[in-house]
């Protein structure tokens, strides 16, 4: 017990409610924009024509979406790529017209507002293959979540795993939901940055657990939440300094990065934050409502120690 009074000071389990029923409301919002509004998809996923133009000056995208809405191209996407002498503009199928017909329209319609804008590439991705991306990429988190389950399960005990999934799922789900309400483009990128987010929560989720598996062989007298609560405050620092540190680099990304990755670095920004909060407080409450107890985890007497035990006696 004074492993305890001199170590907590901070009873996050004693809030464990307050914090569900913030989990449960984020939850509901996020599902519920995701099915009423769903994502607003990508060219990678869509499908489209991607050009690339490039400008003997730097150039206003103001400037470039208003020569494309003059012709008819409102709904395209422009990004400066790279320096703001290049522009990326994305532009939805169109029926009827066919990619290098389309990228053609698109490059007149820019030359006539500058007539030195040069073609640097065109790409076209089909609409099966931003099928086969969509489904692909949701395969890829579910096989990453069943993965992440079996090695709870070997690494750890079988009490712990749901935990660790049911956390990780809360984050992507509320990071979607982000940009379902919001309506930012969601592109292959996201996805990436959506599987990097599994893996920094994981790691965050397995410091937490393996220091409450510690405690537990350590600490004698003691209820599963009193020894949760140890744990947390134990490596409370460890998970700051890294969720701080994590911070500054992508808040870097988001402001300096350029509009190319301003999805890619949002989403971890909102993972890095719901990550450090699902590994305080949805993974360790979901263990001790699984009910993880000392007897699980304290190692099992071997038969013959017994025996000789009782022949001493």
């Amino acid at each position: 017990m004074d492993i305890i009074k001199q170590q907590l000071h901070i009873d996050f389990m004693g809030k464990r409610k307050i914090a569900m029923v913030l989990s449960g409301i984020l939850l509901v919002f996020a599902i519920t924009s995701l099915v009423t509004r769903g994502f607003n998809f990508g060219i990678d996923f869509t499908g489209g024509t991607l050009i690339e133009v490039g400008y003997q000056q730097p150039v206003d995208l103001a400037v470039v979406r208003s020569a494309l809405e003059e012709h008819g191209y409102g709904e395209a996407q422009v990004q400066h790529f790279g320096t703001s002498r290049d522009v990326l503009v994305r532009v939805a199928p169109r029926d009827g017209m066919e990619s290098a017909t389309l990228s053609e329209a698109i490059l007149a319609a820019l030359r006539q507002g500058n007539p030195d804008v040069e073609m640097r590439r065109v790409e076209f991705v089909g609409p099966q293959v931003g099928e086969e991306l969509t489904e692909q990429g949701g395969l890829a988190m579910i096989y990453a979540l069943i993965g992440i389950l079996i090695y709870i399960v070997i690494r750890f005990h079988a009490r712990f795993a749901p935990g660790a999934v049911i956390a990780l799922m809360h984050d992507v789900i509320i990071i979607m939901g982000v940009f379902s309400v919001l309506q930012i483009e969601f592109d292959l990128t996201v996805l990436a940055a959506l599987l990097a987010v599994i893996g920094y929560s994981l790691n965050d989720t397995i410091v937490v657990f393996d220091r409450i598996r510690e405690n537990f062989r350590k600490i004698r007298k003691a209820t599963s939440q009193q020894i949760v609560n140890t744990s947390i405050n134990q490596t409370m620092s460890r998970t700051l300094m890294t969720s701080l540190t994590t911070l500054i680099v992508v808040v870097a990304l988001y402001i300096f990065g350029g509009e190319a990755i301003h999805s890619f670095s949002l989403a971890l920004i909102l993972g890095v934050v719901v990550g450090t909060y699902s590994s305080i407080y949805v993974a360790s409450t979901a263990a001790i409502a699984m009910g993880i107890s000392k007897s699980d985890l304290l190692p099992a007497r071997k038969e013959g120690t017994e025996r000789s035990g009782g022949e001493a006696s």
